[in-house]
């Protein structure tokens, strides 16, 4: 018999033995008690790790939302493929710390919900998991399967952090070191939970681009309640879409702003020498006056210029002050 076969034979329930036609013998109590309860340990967690059916209904969210929003062509795949092939996965369950009878799910709620649809048990496993096990074993399983967006992993770190969990145990859960976790908190910190969901997982949108999406927010002063309405006034089916309208519509706010910023700049002053040999220009802005000369013309005139700027400022600095002390009566 194959090992399989003897493993299935310890789950299984065993058959009643045919009645003997005499008691037997009574056998003196066997000394090896500990490879007996070694054994018997063993059947059980077996047992536990065996396959269960459960009522789908009987099964509630657990852990923290994972998604931003759901793919219905998706879910009527796998409901498709559920419908003829079965279910081939089984989903991790907990027992519900609160409601007996009930359970919490830890990773597969497509497939629950997909049973559902069904109406079919779902196949399981059960794993007694304390809060923070649960949140582990559901943040690893989303970087397993490596379809999270990073928006997403953001999101879900958003939620641990609201919850109360240190950075070590978010860091775990998602495998991802501190930097990158500084990071994503960051982005989650300066855009709003409400923009982040009106946009969804945005699965073509890295890192680098939510980074600059979160300080076109700050540049722009945008707020999220009209942000919000930007997205859903745009009609964008697509996620990427969605956040490629709220990228443009504040782009075009800072092109705007640039505009009018350039149009109110008075035009270059130019500078010539006593006798009127043009030296350079200078340009001013609103925080920089830039100073160019003709160094055809400068005969190192900049390079002394550059030197001697420290002691210029100072200068001018002094006679500012005597000029303000001769003004005071």
């Amino acid at each position: 018999m194959a090992r399989k076969d003897v493993l299935k034979g310890l789950l299984d329930a065993q058959p009643a033995p045919p009645e003997p036609t005499a008691p037997p013998p009574a056998l003196p109590p066997r000394p090896n008690r500990g490879a007996i309860g070694a054994v018997s340990r063993s059947i059980a967690d077996l047992k536990a790790r065996s396959v269960v059916e459960i009522d789908p209904f009987l099964i509630e969210a657990g852990g923290v939302q994972d998604r931003l929003e759901t793919d219905d062509a998706a879910e009527a795949g796998l409901r498709g493929s559920i419908a003829e092939y079965g279910q081939q996965v089984p989903v991790l369950l907990r027992p519900h710390p609160e409601k007996e009878g009930r359970y919490q799910i830890v990773y597969g709620r497509r497939r629950v919900l997909a049973m559902r649809d069904l109406g079919q048990p779902v196949k399981a496993l059960i794993r007694d998991l304390d809060d923070r096990e649960l949140i582990l074993a559901q943040g690893q399983e989303n970087t397993a399967r490596r379809d999270l967006s990073f928006i997403e992993k953001v999101n879900f770190a958003r939620q641990l952090q609201e919850i109360g969990y240190d950075r070590k145990v978010i860091c775990d859960a998602l495998s991802v070191d501190k930097t990158l976790l500084s990071r994503m908190l960051s982005v989650a910190d300066r855009i709003p939970a409400e923009i982040i969901a009106g946009i969804g997982t945005a699965p073509s949108v890295g890192r680098d681009r939510w980074v600059a999406f979160a300080g076109l927010m700050e540049e722009t002063e945008t707020d999220a309640a009209t942000l919000h309405s930007m997205i859903a006034l745009s009609g964008a089916a697509r996620s990427d879409d969605r956040f490629q309208a709220a990228w443009d519509y504040m782009a075009r706010i800072v092109e705007r702003r640039r505009a009018a910023e350039a149009a109110q700049q008075p035009e270059a002053q130019r500078l010539y020498t006593a006798d009127g040999v043009p030296l350079g220009q200078a340009k001013y802005d609103r925080n920089f006056c830039t100073l160019k000369l003709r160094l055809a013309h400068t005969e190192g005139f900049e390079d002394w210029l550059v030197q001697s700027l420290p002691e210029l400022f100072t200068d001018w600095q002094a006679r500012k002050l005597r000029d303000a002390g001769k003004d005071t009566p």
